[in-house]
Parts: C-alpha cells; sequence; structure tokens
C-alpha cells in the first residue's frame, strides 16, 4: 500500500454509528468528521462522552453498525478482522490509556514489539534497538530501567515506554489517549515536544486525547467530542 500517493484526509468518518453490544442506544453518531494528513487534533470531553469507543473505532478494534471509517484511504470496515489487526499495526501507533505493556517483558523489548508485529515498520526503522533507544533518551527514560521488566516500572516510566512502542517505526497515524495523565508537569511538556516532533518528521497525523484543555494549545485544531457526536448533542 502506497501510502505516498494518498489524496485527501487522512481520517475520514461518514455516517457513523455505534453502540456496543447488548445497549440499544446509540453511544456514537457522527454524520462526517476529517482529519487532514498531517494535522494534530486536540480531542476532549467528559468522561462517558465516548472518547474511548471512538478510539476503538478508529484503531480497528470495535466495528461500526452503520457508516465508514477511511484510514489512509482504507475503509476499515471492509477489511476482516485480521486485515484490520494487520493495517493497525503497521500504520498506527497507539499509546493506551491502560499502557498494555507486557509485563514479564523488559522496557526495551516492549517497545520493539510494533517492529516485531510489522515488517513495515521494522523496515522503516532500519535498526530498531536503536530508535528505540532514541526514543528512551528522549523521553528521559535511564539506561538502568531499559532492560527491566515493566511490572517493575512506575506508572509514569510504563507510559513512556508505551510512547515509545507507539512511536517506533514511524505510523503514519498516531493515536493518543490521555497519554500524559501520569506525568508531571516537566514530564508532560517533554512528552508532547516530542510527540509532535516524531510526527513532524513524517507528516504523521495526531489524534490526542486529553481531558486537560491547558494543552490544546500544542495543537493545530482543538475539537470537542460534542461537537462532532450528534449522539452526545442530543442526550
Amino acid at each position: 500500500m502506497d501510502m505516498t500517493a494518498l489524496v485527501g484526509p487522512a481520517i475520514h468518518l461518514s455516517n457513523l454509528q455505534f453502540c456496543w453490544p447488548g445497549q440499544q442506544a446509540l453511544c456514537i453518531s457522527i454524520p462526517e468528521f476529517a482529519v487532514g494528513a498531517g494535522e494534530r487534533i486536540f480531542l476532549h470531553g467528559p468522561s462517558g462522552s465516548g472518547k474511548s469507543t471512538l478510539l476503538s473505532l478508529l484503531g480497528g478494534v470495535a466495528t461500526p453498525q452503520q457508516g465508514a471509517i477511511h484510514l489512509l484511504g482504507t475503509d476499515l470496515t471492509h477489511l476482516s478482522n485480521a486485515q484490520r489487526n494487520r493495517f493497525r499495526g503497521d500504520h498506527i501507533g497507539f499509546i493506551f490509556q491502560q499502557f498494555n505493556l507486557m509485563p514479564w517483558l523488559s522496557a526495551l523489548d516492549n517497545a520493539l514489539l510494533s517492529g516485531t508485529f510489522s515488517s513495515l515498520r521494522r523496515q522503516r526503522a532500519g535498526d530498531l534497538s536503536k530508535q528505540a533507544i532514541r526514543l528512551f533518551e528522549r523521553l528521559d527514560l535511564s539506561p538502568d530501567l531499559w532492560n527491566k521488566p515493566a511490572s517493575e516500572l512506575s506508572v509514569g516510566q510504563q507510559q513512556r515506554v508505551a510512547a515509545a512502542r507507539a512511536l517506533l517505526g514511524r505510523p503514519e497515524i498516531l493515536i493518543a489517549d490521555e497519554p500524559t495523565s501520569s506525568l508531571d508537569a516537566l514530564r508532560q511538556d517533554a512528552f508532547i515536544e516530542l510527540l509532535l516532533s516524531e510526527a513532524s518528521a513524517v507528516d504523521a497525523t495526531l489524534i490526542f486525547v486529553s481531558h486537560d484543555e491547558r494543552l490544546a494549545n500544542h495543537f493545530d485544531r482543538k475539537v470537542a467530542l460534542s461537537a462532532i457526536n450528534q449522539q452526545v448533542m442530543s442526550q
């Protein structure tokens, strides 16, 4: 898949409707929403407004009952589960709110997982270990922690490992779910600078979700989920 030939927005949602199994009420109803290639979006909304659900849809973890989800020109709703997993591994760097690290693996091995499961990101990274270490250094993760199991790291340290894993291999889309919630103010600023710098280096599209609206001025556009999700507006 040649992403250099991409024409149009990096992310385009149309007529999107979703409800979780066993529920009758929709939690997502988005007539249309687009994010340009290379655009940095700050997405915010209160708890329960559907932010994590929307990210699950963008990552292909959940599939809508109706509508289309175009990422980099590919409609995820037309892909099988295996194809969505491969697409996500190749093209999306995800920083999960709960980190999703393998507790028995070292910090370095956790960071390398994104390259392990994607030959495309492995190719882009060149030397996976060197790129992971460069990211660790920029994230202020000291060398004595690199070979420690993730279970022995603090919450803030685990969060930085998760960020390095997402950035490794330079994915075209970065999705960050409350990525600074466990960092102090100084490391928050350093983290956002790194995220924006890495995104700019490859013109990646960034969706940054946070309840802390003080961070919004770092981004190209601030979007309230209630402004695009008609289901939230109707409640």
